[in-house]
């Protein structure tokens, strides 16, 4: 059943725009929806109107589906994800990749917003995903009957994120002159903020930064064997020993600050 629906919502979406062949697939995250004015867009289709999608219930999510271009590129944008704390099951969450991969995309640029636990970052840095901790999850996508047209039963995690991607947009941000940190980054599962003993866990397991979104997306991604870019927004501090209270105004506001670099680096790299 869930294949199937996989089946009918590509042909639903390849029906929209019939001579579309996408390259890349792009998520992004919490305040991150400025990437879409860079985007010739050909069709946008609103989420409710695509069979078997979910709804994204969170404000700062606008809900949209974008087939267009970007530097010459066919790209399909999700303008808002979907999160397990809004009541999907990670499998709903994970949905729309499996679509993007049937529509033909091999490349997945997924962007958040998060909370740095590194005590070197900065509010409104950019970090590069060069690893993650899935261990937190509380429910994993590939979890129950694999679809064997869509990817092993167990899948590689050893090279998540692909290195020449990192490279490139390593090498994009130097020439743009925009600082660029690097680290690893770990989902719980939300909607509340950690606690001072929980950040300084995470922090002690060896993640720069944490948030409540993506890895259920990479993981779907990396077994369908399509190339992984991920980079989060730090949007604000989560030091144990300075934790001050996170505002959602103030985390929009320190997401609106990285969005233009942001922005330069993903168009950039999918020109490149």
């Amino acid at each position: 059943m869930y294949y199937h629906q996989i089946i009918e919502t590509t042909k639903f979406i390849q029906n929209q725009l019939p001579d579309f062949l996408p390259e890349y697939g792009v998520i992004l995250g919490t305040g991150l929806g400025a990437l879409v004015n860079e985007i010739e867009i050909h069709h946008e289709i609103p989420y409710e109107e695509i069979p078997h999608f979910p709804v994204s219930t969170v404000e700062t999510h606008k809900g949209k589906l974008i087939l267009g271009t970007i530097a010459g590129k066919n790209v399909v944008c999700m303008q808002g994800r979907f999160h397990f704390y809004e009541g999907y099951s990670m499998k709903q969450v994970t949905f729309p990749v499996r679509v993007m991969k049937k529509l033909g995309i091999e490349k997945l640029i997924v962007s958040n917003a998060s909370g740095g636990l590194n005590p070197d970052f900065q509010v409104s840095d950019l970090m590069i995903i060069e690893d993650h901790i899935s261990l937190f999850m509380p429910e994993n996508p590939l979890t129950g009957r694999n679809i064997d047209q869509m990817g092993d039963r167990f899948p590689d995690m050893s090279e998540v994120y692909d290195p020449e991607m990192i490279r490139k947009a390593d090498k994009i941000a130097s020439s743009k002159g925009i600082k660029i940190r690097k680290g690893v980054y770990v989902m719980v599962s939300g909607p509340q903020l950690e606690t001072k003993a929980e950040y300084r866990l995470l922090r002690n397991l060896g993640a720069d930064a944490v948030g409540m979104s993506t890895i259920p997306e990479i993981i779907i991604a990396r077994q369908m064997e399509m190339a992984c870019f991920g980079v989060s927004v730090i949007t604000d501090l989560c030091i144990p020993e300075t934790l001050e209270k996170a505002e959602l105004s103030q985390i929009i506001a320190n997401a609106a600050k990285a969005e233009p670099a942001l922005t330069l680096i993903i168009k950039e790299l999918i020109s490149s």
